[in-house]
């Protein structure tokens, strides 16, 4: 609720303001994808599927601000953005699923973050290789727990350095397009303009790139998710709205650009990170240099971002009895600290694997941006919920809009799941599964029914898809032996 324009509920020091949200938006997308956007658009589309998939993503996503721009002003007293409207929209086990969903994306988005990180500091230190070597293994260890004791330190705090970060990092990204803008060359663009052969067709190249785009605005939501922690509520649409509109120009810039520099081909072959080699032709060796350096920097700080929104969606899960009670704990800093040591803990457990397992930074944010689908679709179904049934509506108000925005991200959600793959699908129903034991957890602390007939259903569908792919993956690792 507000009061004299501000959020209740904390002292007014506690408080983040336009500026502190705006940054963590933009710090929450702008992290490592972008710096990869030339060479993983190209690797599957010519620049006509890149046009239609920035088209897409661009109307998309922006149903998406609306959104979440929406339920911040007609919701006000719902926190935590996306699992609060699932909860709120469609019961207690959808709302669980949208906030196990977005747990886990942020932090095994984090493990990606801590790889690719020392993955680009190779080009410095080849000890460190793919991210995934033992030194590179160490020196993320102490990456997440010197950002640990950071945010203990106190969220404003972290929320400041968070905003220097994200000043830093995009002054090169700037730079880039500036750069490249003025090398751009016409012909270059045209050549193959609609993709070679090999690509497929149109619609195969545009679904090839949907991942991509999910992935560099994964954090749209970013301001949403603090809502309880904003000074002024009417802030967090703000900031959601400028946060999507400085990177949706930036994002299309980058990778329609640099095709005017290198053909298709030989982008789709570069190296990451790809707007790296792309500098590199235009002005030479420093420009390499600058754009990992780049990376380097915007990483440590979208690091910082996801992980206070990691252990703030747990946290207040745990406040409201969707999660367990224990992660509900705070210090007098009012830094929710067990949620934040358990994320940490499961960041460093997913490292060791990466370790074993020689994972990926691609295999890591492609199961990060399929883990939050369920949130994003349920956020869109939500509003169109409320706009359909009138709730929070005055009496004769204009409802078209809303349920046409609400009822566009949700067609635009599913469409993502379809893009994806069933593959992917199969991969969340793994990771989701084991969230059924905290569930049901948390349902037993509250003494409340556990699942209604259709939940029971929907359990036990879960489980059975999480098997069979656990069986199939296991059987596929077994065999590659």
């Amino acid at each position: 609720m507000e009061q004299n324009g501000e959020t209740a509920g904390r002292p007014v020091s506690d408080k983040l303001h336009l500026g502190a949200l705006v940054a963590l938006v933009i710090g929450s997308m702008i992290g490592s994808g972008v710096f990869s956007l030339p060479q993983n658009m190209a690797a599957g589309a010519g620049a006509l599927a890149i046009l239609i998939g920035w088209g897409i993503t661009a109307v998309g996503m922006l149903a998406l601000v609306f959104v979440y721009e929406t339920l911040a002003t007609r919701k006000p007293d719902l926190d935590s953005g996306p699992y609060a409207y699932a909860k709120a929209g469609f019961g207690p086990f959808i709302g669980f699923n949208s906030a196990w969903g977005y747990w886990i994306s942020a932090w095994v988005g984090n493990v990606s973050y801590a790889v690719v990180v020392f993955s680009a500091l190779s080009y410095f230190f080849p000890a460190f290789g793919d991210g995934n070597t033992w030194q590179a293994i160490l020196g993320a260890s102490v990456l997440v727990w010197a950002v640990h004791f950071l945010i203990l330190r106190g969220v404003r705090q972290a929320a400041i350095v968070n905003t220097v970060a994200t000043i830093a990092k995009m002054a090169p990204i700037v730079l880039f397009v500036i750069v490249i803008a003025l090398a751009f060359k016409v012909d270059v663009f045209a050549l193959d303009f609609k993709g070679s052969a090999n690509l497929g067709s149109i619609l195969d190249q545009v679904k090839s790139t949907m991942l991509v785009t999910l992935w560099v605005f994964i954090g749209i939501e970013g301001a949403s998710v603090y809502s309880a922690r904003a000074a002024k509520r009417r802030d967090i649409a703000r900031a959601t709205v400028l946060g999507f509109v400085t990177c949706i120009v930036l994002y299309a810039l980058i990778s329609l650009l640099s095709l005017g520099i290198v053909s298709q081909a030989d982008l789709a072959g570069m190296k990451n990170p790809s707007m790296a080699g792309v500098m590199e032709k235009v002005v030479g060796p420093w420009g390499a240099v600058v754009i990992n350096l780049a990376l380097v920097v915007s990483v440590l700080g979208a690091y910082l971002s996801w992980t206070l929104l990691a252990a703030e969606v747990p946290h207040v899960a745990g406040k409201d009895g969707t999660m367990p009670a224990f992660f509900a704990a705070e210090s007098t800093r009012k830094v929710p600290v067990t949620s934040l040591l358990i994320t940490n803990l499961l960041v460093q457990a997913f490292l060791i694997v990466t370790f074993y397992a020689h994972s990926t930074y691609q295999a890591l944010f492609s199961i990060a941006s399929g883990m939050i689908l369920v949130p994003y679709i349920f956020s869109g179904a939500y509003a169109a919920k409320l706009a359909i049934t009138g709730e929070s509506y005055a009496p004769g108000e204009n409802r078209l809009w809303p349920m046409l925005i609400g009822g566009l991200a949700t067609v635009y959600g599913i469409w993502l799941v379809y893009a994806a793959g069933l593959s992917y699908l199969f991969m969340c129903a793994i990771l989701y599964a084991p969230g059924l034991v905290f569930y049901v957890w948390a349902r037993r602390e509250k003494d409340a029914r556990v699942f209604t007939p259709v939940e029971a259903v929907l359990a036990a569908a879960l489980v059975l898809v999480g098997l069979y792919a656990g069986y199939e993956m296991w059987t596929g690792a077994v065999s590659a032996l």
